[in-house]
């Protein structure tokens, strides 16, 4: 099921972005073989299988890419392959025997894709790296937080997570459908680092205009205006408020007990001189009522405000709920595949599955898996 049913992608085990990428096109119905290492590598958190979600809905199989025999077998499967997917340091590939050229030697239409931080050239390339310096030297990184604080973190939703494993698989698709045409693999060179500026695009536009201010937290976007922002309610629980234009500001403040005169005296929200009697406005509005008894005042109406929920209570919101945006899949809450498609929905994601030669039953046909001495 789903959109890319057909298409066939042999993944190389790693962390982040590569098997993102890979959760991606395996959630729109791709096929993908992941090829793990015998021994368990040193790859950051150690959890059960089950949990590691980046894994979910493909199959897998463990070999020692140290072994001639397993790099013989990684080409053959690369035959019946539409694309590559590895993470490793730039030059550890083809040192394997597994770089772009033995591999599009074995198949010219193939895609091979690579994800690095730094990307395959550059002063950086082959040095060690990880999200928050991949985002750091973009600029990113500094424009993140509250005025007078440092940088803040942003998880690595904005760099393994935004710039890395989606536009690889962006990348992926594209040089696929490219190769239809072509009959012509290539090489797509997918950087965190790049992925993460190209993300930023507005943000330098606004930059360049003059119309973003350097220092972190006074800025519309960033916590600096009080109109999109956090707030604490009575019971400590948070909003999130969003109301950048005016008519939604004017009707958020009619909806707090403001009255047209009160909201003529607090003047122009865009105006940054009525920022600080404005956040003191909304700050003590907020604090006179629970959450949900503003959730339920305001769900319905055009005023951008919306509980701050945690990952663990995100899937009680209504409207969570109503799109099943979060699916129960073994006792695991976890995001449903995204985007949705009309004519080839996407089938519900599988929990993550140990390694097991029987999956190469996708891949070879019996005469071939007799020939390895992988038959049943």
């Amino acid at each position: 099921m789903g959109p890319l049913a057909g298409i066939r992608i042999i993944e190389l085990a790693g962390i982040g972005p590569g098997p993102m990428a890979a959760m991606l096109l395996a959630d729109m119905g791709a096929t993908v073989l992941r090829i793990e290492r015998k021994e368990p590598a040193d790859l950051g958190v150690k959890r059960e299988l089950k949990y590691n979600l980046l894994l979910r809905s493909r199959r897998a199989i463990a070999l020692d890419l140290k072994d001639p025999r397993a790099i013989a077998l990684v080409l053959r499967l690369l035959r019946k392959a539409d694309a590559l997917i590895e993470g490793f340091r730039p030059g550890v590939t083809e040192r394997l025997g597994l770089g772009p050229q033995a591999c599009l030697a074995e198949n010219p239409r193939l895609v091979y894709g690579r994800i690095t931080g730094w990307g395959q050239d550059g002063p950086l390339a082959h040095v060690a790296g990880h999200d928050i310096n991949y985002i750091a030297v973009t600029g990113v990184l500094d424009a993140i937080g509250r005025a007078g604080q440092p940088p803040t973190p942003p998880l690595a939703l904005v760099g393994d997570f935004g710039g890395g494993g989606p536009y690889l698989a962006l990348g992926i698709l594209a040089a696929i459908i490219e190769a239809r045409q072509s009959g012509k693999g290539q090489v797509v060179d997918a950087a965190v680092m790049d992925g993460v500026a190209s993300m930023a695009t507005a943000f330098f536009g606004l930059a360049a205009s003059g119309a973003w201010q350097p220092q972190r937290g006074t800025n519309i976007l960033d916590s600096g205006a009080p109109f999109y922002d956090v707030y604490p309610c009575a019971d400590g629980q948070w909003l999130s408020v969003g109301p950048i234009e005016r008519r939604f500001h004017e009707l958020l403040l009619r909806q707090l007990g403001l009255d047209d005169d009160a909201i003529r005296e607090l003047g122009d929200h865009q105006d940054r001189s009525t920022w600080p009697r404005l956040r003191t406005v909304l700050r003590e509005a907020f604090a006179r009522c629970t959450r949900d008894e503003w959730c339920e005042r305001l769900a319905q109406l055009d005023v951008c405000v919306a509980p701050v929920h945690t990952l663990r209570d995100a899937a009680a919101h209504p409207q969570v709920k109503a799109r099943a945006t979060l699916l129960d899949i073994d006792g695991i809450m976890q995001p449903a595949p995204a985007p949705r498609f009309s004519r080839t929905p996407n089938a519900t994601p599988t929990a993550p599955q140990p390694p097991d030669t029987e999956a190469l039953k996708d891949w070879l046909d019996p005469g071939e898996l007799a020939a390895l001495g992988l038959e049943s």
